[in-house]
């Protein structure tokens, strides 16, 4: 009711004139310092009046969102790159790792904003995590040139080899592809043993057929263990070897750069 002409208000002692219990604490911030000031407001129809401010300086609990945010974001990037050292073949693991990882960023994402206030510019957590979603959206880009450059190259070598007999003559590898397992490289496999299998009226040849590669299926699985990591080695792309390397590296230092900046 009273304008600066008629009310002057001020701090007597400045910021003594405050005073605190040393054990406040708010569940959420720090207290780090609050100092005293003073100011004016105007109204167009009355005037200035005089106003006395406390300004709070707060700093964030940032362990919280570390447990909450930031291990997991770190954690699905991680997560992400398990598919660079998978078999390129393997399109279902490595198709519903991406998807899976990058469904798990966007529930992380929406889960941070709808906890937050809702402001119109970008904070820092919001940096953080879209880079991460940026990470593991691109891992699923890579599989999918991956995946593309592959299918073109096997092309290629199908049209070299022709056709002999009605038959392609296919590798271990390719092998892999149809009936889920590894086959010795020294060993030719075609088609018609796939489809063979696949009859539900069979021969008694061809019985015998199925249960001799049974048996030999038996053998490669046992061996198979001890020739992982040659087949990993024998069967990854050019472009995973490099994304072993560049992803892992660039996200390394965009982290040393945010906690740097930010924290």
């Amino acid at each position: 009711a009273y304008n600066e002409d008629d009310l002057m208000l001020y701090w007597k002692h400045g910021n003594k004139s405050l005073s605190t219990d040393e054990h406040i604490s708010l569940s959420q911030f720090f207290i780090e310092e609050f100092s005293a000031s003073s100011g004016l407001a105007f109204y167009s129809s009355t005037g200035w009046y005089n106003r006395l401010f406390i300004n709070f300086a707060l700093r964030r609990h940032i362990f919280f969102f570390l447990l909450q945010t930031y291990f997991p974001a770190m954690l699905m990037v991680m997560l992400s790159w398990v598919s660079f050292w998978i078999d390129r073949r393997a399109v279902p693991a490595r198709v519903s790792l991406g998807i899976t990882t990058v469904l798990t960023m966007s529930t992380i994402m929406t889960g941070v904003s709808a906890s937050m206030p809702q402001v119109s510019y970008i904070k820092a957590v919001d940096v953080y995590l879209w880079t991460s979603f940026l990470f593991v959206f691109l891992s699923v880009i890579e599989y999918a040139a991956v995946n593309y450059l592959t299918t073109i190259e096997e092309r290629k070598q199908l049209k070299k080899r022709g056709k002999a007999s009605g038959m392609y003559s296919i590798d271990a590898v390719q092998a892999m592809a149809f009936d889920g397992c590894f086959h010795d490289t020294d060993m030719d496999m075609d088609l018609t043993g796939f489809s063979d299998r696949c009859e539900e009226s069979e021969t008694p040849t061809q019985a015998a057929n199925v249960s001799n590669a049974d048996t030999t299926r038996l053998k490669r699985k046992r061996s198979l263990k001890g020739n992982v990591g040659r087949i990993i080695l024998q069967n990854n792309h050019v472009i995973d070897t490099y994304s072993r390397v560049v992803f892992p590296s660039v996200y390394i230092v965009f982290n040393l750069f945010y906690w740097g900046l930010y924290i």
